[in-house]
């Protein structure tokens, strides 16, 4: 019988009569842009004496970057100059003074995981499409369970913490009525969820969006340094029975957003039982102290929740994406609430086990693939040296605290949990005058006046807002593992600089 399969097929490889120029132009292309990007980002961008930012003005930065989409194309010079000033003129993220997120730094392990991802472009959908990432997300997802305390469970890469939350409040929604996948809203109750004052705002999203609505979101009382009141928490879930609601989701917080507060995991985990509720943490931001032995207990108890979030592309660096929401159940819950069965993809009769196409458990379809650059720095590393870049943070943060109690200019706005800093800096001119009755007003106006002026000038980036209670205040974020104590008495010492005539 002759082979049906034509000449040029053979011996695999495909022989092309003649050079494919657009190819050749394009990896002429590719790589000289890629040059640019290791010189403007990876070596200008984290090189302390450059700018974090080169800021410009909106309408001038249109002008300057030419967005206008055209009929023809441009040549190969231009189009270097375009990755050029992309590079130019955003924001550093990898840069030694940025602190304005809850991400920072660079791991150059990592992004090569995320180059290799995105050349390879495909999607975690089946085995068939993905099998070295199908095979790596069981393995890590398994690994990080592993951290929280389950040596059993389920798990998916999704695209940011606020989907991971939205994920873990619908699963959670179907565990407790699993005839809304078929039946909709009208076959189940009211519903509400409890979470802190403090918590993300994912939390009303994922309420808004799921048809929950946001005033079934119970808001339970913080104490001073940002943590849920346990106490308060079962006031709000009688409140919510007398109002014929049906209380079924509980969202703790390990480390919030501003103060970095961690609820107290395990008497909220007491009275979620009690009521038979879902308990979810959003460890989104604190997931992290996992690794570390001296900082772990931070987060006692989050192996008695139902649901956890964590993102390793903050504290971790793995770069944006990478979180996950993690899940004690063990029947397939993940799978039996989001899967559509659909018979041109999961087909169940491939020639392999098909319950490696984990793809039906996700609410998308195409899906990127988030697990290489997690596990390509953590193979280079070790859970060792993720420790010891916890600690470092803990370590700098603490340092941090103490330069600021060491000035009188500086003044804390609340006692320190984990990495997050915060603070108000007095400018000479409300020096004396905290009895001032428009002291509050004029301090409201540091903050912002301070962060307009670094960001022009592209010496630093760092978060403000407010509290309730509390007007304008930085946020200092310590996460990249290359920062030291020098780096802390300058960010100090800048704030003073750019303020001293305030």
């Amino acid at each position: 019988m002759s082979s049906s399969v034509p000449k040029e097929y053979m011996n695999g490889h495909v022989h092309h009569e003649e050079p494919d120029i657009y190819e050749s132009d394009g990896t002429l292309f590719l790589t000289e842009a890629f040059k640019v990007i290791v010189e403007e980002i990876l070596h200008k961008g984290t090189d302390i004496k450059q700018k974090v930012c080169e800021w410009r003005e909106p309408d001038q930065l249109r002008s300057l970057l030419d967005l206008e989409l055209r009929e023809h194309g441009e040549s190969h010079e231009q189009l270097l100059k375009r990755v050029q000033d992309v590079a130019r003129y955003s924001v550093k993220t990898c840069h030694p003074r940025f602190f304005n997120q809850l991400f920072a730094g660079v791991d150059y392990h990592a992004l090569t995981g995320r180059l290799l991802t995105e050349t390879l472009n495909t999607s975690q959908y089946t085995y068939e499409v993905a099998p070295v990432f199908v095979l790596m997300e069981e393995e890590v997802l398994c690994k990080l369970r592993s951290l929280v305390g389950w040596s059993e469970g389920d798990g998916i890469f999704c695209p940011g913490g606020s989907v991971s939350n939205m994920y873990a409040m619908n699963t959670a929604r179907y565990w407790a009525f699993p005839n809304i996948k078929t039946q909709g809203l009208w076959a189940i109750p009211r519903l509400a969820i409890f979470t802190s004052q403090q918590s993300h705002y994912s939390m009303k999203k994922a309420a808004a969006f799921l048809g929950i609505g946001t005033d079934n979101v119970f808001i339970v009382k913080t104490d001073e340094r940002g943590s849920m009141i346990p106490e308060d928490l079962e006031a709000k879930i009688v409140q919510a029975k007398s109002q014929d609601a049906v209380p079924f989701f509980v969202n703790a917080t390990a480390g919030t957003t501003v103060q970095g507060a961690f609820d107290p995991l395990n008497h909220i985990a007491d009275i979620s039982e009690r009521n038979g509720i879902w308990m979810h943490v959003d460890a989104a931001w604190g997931g992290s102290v996992l690794f570390s032995k001296k900082h772990r207990q931070l987060v006692s108890g989050l192996e008695r929740a139902n649901s956890v979030t964590w993102n390793p592309h903050k504290m971790l660096l793995a770069g944006l994406q990478c979180s996950v929401v993690l899940f004690r159940d063990t029947t397939n819950l993940l799978m039996h609430c989001h899967s559509a069965r659909a018979t041109y993809l999961f087909q169940q009769d491939k020639f392999y086990d098909t319950s490696l196409d984990t793809g039906d458990k996700s609410i998308q379809c195409g899906r990127k693939v988030d697990c290489l650059k997690l596990w390509l720095m953590w193979k280079a590393i070790g859970s060792h040296g993720l420790a010891e870049r916890v600690d470092n943070a803990f370590s700098l943060a603490r340092y941090l605290v103490e330069e600021i109690e060491k000035r009188p200019n500086f003044q804390l706005v609340s006692k320190r949990q984990f990495v997050n800093v915060c603070f108000w800096y007095i400018p000479p001119s409300l020096r004396g005058k905290l009895h001032s009755p428009d002291y509050q007003e004029r301090l409201s106006k540091v903050a912002p006046s301070i962060k307009e002026r670094m960001m022009k000038c592209g010496t630093m980036m760092m978060g403000y807002q407010p509290m309730e209670g509390h007007v304008n205040f930085f946020r200092m974020v310590v996460v990249s593992h290359r920062l030291t104590t020098k780096d802390m008495d300058s960010i100090l010492d800048e704030i003073e600089r750019l303020g001293n005539d305030l």
